[in-house]
């Protein structure tokens, strides 16, 4: 599920983007509905075996932002006011809300690096779960 360019899934209501170089595996999809999202399967996102409604209230759980969604009618994604940033022991900075990135444009979910290790900086890679061995300078 790391594809170099994000994937769509359409359904008659909606349509699920998910973008693999994102995805740092929390799970919120699996877990929230897995009718939906089941990685054995091909396509492993098929959105019309839920309700539209219900399956844009998931893919808001994704707390990287890998998985958006848009409904027919033009509806998106309402970020919260004022933005909410949890940390997360050991991994990433969780970002949602109205958030404006430098060459990145507007996001309303997104996970920064708290290790100084990510490839990807400022988004994390998970690098402090698979490259533990890899030293960065602080400071630098």
């Amino acid at each position: 599920m790391g594809d170099p360019q994000p994937k769509s899934y359409h359904g008659a209501n909606i349509t699920v983007t998910f973008d693999g170089r994102r995805c740092l595996h929390f799970a919120e999809c699996l877990r929230g509905l897995p009718e939906v999202f089941d990685v054995r399967a091909r396509p492993w996102i098929t959105p019309d075996n839920a309700e539209s409604a219900a399956v844009a209230e998931v893919v808001e759980r994704c707390p990287s932002g890998a998985l958006r969604y848009a409904l027919r009618n033009g509806a998106e994604e309402s970020p919260p006011h004022p933005t909410v940033v949890t940390t997360v022991e050991g991994g990433p900075i969780l970002l949602h809300g109205d958030l404006t990135v430098t060459g990145r444009g507007r996001e309303t979910r997104m996970a920064l690096c708290a290790c100084g290790r990510s490839s990807r900086r400022p988004s994390c890679d998970n690098a402090c779960r698979t490259r533990p061995d890899r030293r960065v300078d602080p400071i630098a």
